[in-house]
């Protein structure tokens, strides 16, 4: 099998060129073909040789081809395996993400420019606010909130102290807000990072009523994101300002 294998490894459109041309030559020599022959079978070999050329071309070309198209579908593979900086959450999954978030918060959780009257239903409030107040690994919890939540703030308040988890509830800190944005930070005790829900005031992402306003679509930002290092500048900028 091995001897096969050479075998089919050699050259032989070559080797038989060079067969020819000693054959000619010797030939030539013991004066059996003329000169003419010779110059035609040399002629003929060179041809031979310049196809063999060219086929070989074609199939590095060929090579050449297939191995670009390999590297980008490799590429494509390997943007495939990034986790995204951000997942985009829909109606149908806010309040699952929402309550999966919070129960797995850890340490300190900050609330940033939320919509206070958004907690005020009870199944509301039991979905996206009470899972941070029973969570026993989240220590602190922590508002940053603009002044017109003043009043919403005290509506909810004594819902609020009716938990068992109150006295993590932190007096919140009044700010001038200039922010478009609504967030929802904590150190996340599934992955070790910290991680944010982040949404947008105003249509698509916010759905406004009478009464309040809710999230319609919200970010779920990663802890590998660099959005995370921006928001806990935001919130510290805002916190030293207050």
């Amino acid at each position: 099998m091995m001897h096969t294998k050479r075998l089919l490894n050699l050259e032989w459109d070559a080797i038989a060129g060079v067969i020819a041309a000693v054959t000619a030559i010797v030939m030539e020599l013991l004066h059996l073909i003329q000169g003419e022959v010779l110059l035609t079978l040399t002629v003929a070999l060179i041809a031979l040789l310049f196809l063999r050329d060219m086929r070989r071309e074609r199939a590095m070309e060929r090579l050449e081809g297939r191995l670009a198209a390999v590297q980008v579908s490799l590429r494509e593979i390997e943007v495939g395996l990034l986790p995204p900086d951000a997942v985009l959450i829909g109606p149908n999954r806010i309040r699952k993400v929402s309550t999966e978030f919070l129960a797995h918060a850890s340490g300190e959780m900050i609330w940033f420019n939320v919509c206070l009257s958004m907690y005020k239903p009870p199944a509301l409030f039991d979905a996206l606010l009470r899972p941070a107040l029973e969570n026993p690994r989240i220590t602190t919890m922590r508002f940053i909130l603009d002044k017109d939540q003043r009043r919403p703030w005290e509506e909810i308040l004594p819902t609020i102290r009716a938990c068992p988890g109150a006295h993590k509830v932190q007096e919140p800190t009044w700010i001038d807000n200039q922010e478009s944005i609504s967030l929802i930070v904590a150190d996340s005790a599934a992955t070790g990072r910290t991680e944010a829900l982040l949404s947008f005031w105003g249509e698509p992402f916010m759905a406004r009523s009478t009464e309040r306003s809710v999230p319609r679509y919200i970010f779920h930002i990663q802890g590998h994101s660099e959005l995370i290092s921006r928001f806990l500048e935001i919130l510290r900028n805002y916190r030293l300002s207050a």
